[in-house]
Parts: C-alpha cells; structure tokens; sequence
C-alpha cells in the first residue's frame, strides 16, 4: 500500500512538473488578452473617438459571449476532447485578440470582443477537465490552485508588457495600441499550436 502511494505521488510529481508551468502560461496569455483592452483605451479613444461608454459596452459584449458560449463550448467540448478543444480556442482567441488592430468603429469593436468571449469560455473549464483526467481528487485541487495563480501574475507583468508595446508607434504604421493588441495576442495563436504537440491525453 505504502508503495503504490509513493509510486503514485511520483507519478503526480513528474506531472505537476511537466504540466502546470505550461499551464500555467497558457492562462496567463489568457488574462492578458482579456485584459489588454484596458491598457489600451486611452490611444484608442484619441484616435478613434471612443468615449467611456464605447468600452462599457464592449466590455459587456466580452462577457455576454462569454456567458452565452459557456454551455455549447462544454459540450464540444466533451466530444472533442480537452486538449484539441484547448488547441481550438487558444488559437481562435488569439486571431481574434489580433484582430482587433482592425477596429475603426464601435460596431466592429463591439463583434471582436463578443467573438473573444465567445473563444475564451471554453478555456477555463477545458483546462479544468484536463486536469481531472491527470491529477487524483487528493491532489487535483492543489494543481487547480496553482493554476489560478496565473491570474494576479498575469496583472503583473501586463502592465508593464503593455506599457512597452503601447511606446511602439513608428514600425510599420501602426498605433501604439494596434501593436499591443497584435503581439499579446500572437502568443495564444503559437501556444495553441505548440499545446497540440505538448499536451497529451
């Protein structure tokens, strides 16, 4: 008994070690494309004309298609599988979080952050799935703890991330603001593609 126990704590060892790091990462990439649009409100308003409502609504827009694809999103993804489903939104997220460098108009602001919410629902419960499938009850909830560290790390260093990116004016004619929505969000699109070789099971 006592060797099954050791023999399964190792297994979970070498797991947490293999797995939570990179988890871990994809969330905080998450935050920071949820998040992002925050840093980015006052370029955008002087370019663009945007007022406070503007960003109120499309706020709102994140949430309702995160609330209104919760639901389908779990169903896809129990007959997919989490990591294709995980692989699927990281990628989807970050073309739209991309994307946004295109907004000239609240109505095009308003589609892109509703499409963002509509890619990120699925992340979170996905993640929690594949960490069932890896981790005993026992251990399971610590895994998930430190998996959700990645929030306040995320506030962090997104801050000065974003500030850096917003300085970036001149290369290739793009606004502050654009780069920041174009290199924060490239990161989901490569981890995406890089979790489909990196996660198992």
């Amino acid at each position: 008994m006592a060797k099954s126990k050791g023999l399964e704590a190792g297994v979970v060892s070498t797991v947490s070690r293999r797995l939570l790091p990179f988890l871990f990462l994809l969330y905080v990439v998450a935050y920071l494309d949820r998040m992002n649009v925050a840093f980015a409100a006052l370029q955008m308003q002087k370019q663009l004309g945007f007022n406070a409502l503007v960003y109120g609504r499309a706020a709102g827009m994140f949430f309702l298609g995160y609330f209104v694809f919760q639901v389908p999103s779990n169903l896809i993804l129990a007959r997919v599988g989490a990591r294709r489903w995980i692989v699927i939104l990281m990628v989807s997220w970050g073309i739209v979080s991309s994307s946004l460098i295109f907004v000239t108009t609240p109505r095009s602001f308003y589609i892109l952050r509703f499409c963002l919410g509509l890619a990120e629902a699925g992340f979170f419960p996905g993640i929690v799935l594949y960490l069932k499938n890896w981790f005993p009850l026992e251990t399971r909830a610590r895994a998930l703890a430190w998996f959700m560290t990645a929030q306040p790390v995320s506030g962090i260093i997104g801050g000065p991330v974003s500030g850096a990116l917003l300085g970036l004016h001149a290369p290739g004619g793009l606004a502050g603001w654009q780069w920041l929505f174009l290199m924060e969000g490239f990161p989901a699109i490569l981890l995406g593609i890089v979790s489909a070789f990196f996660l198992v099971g």
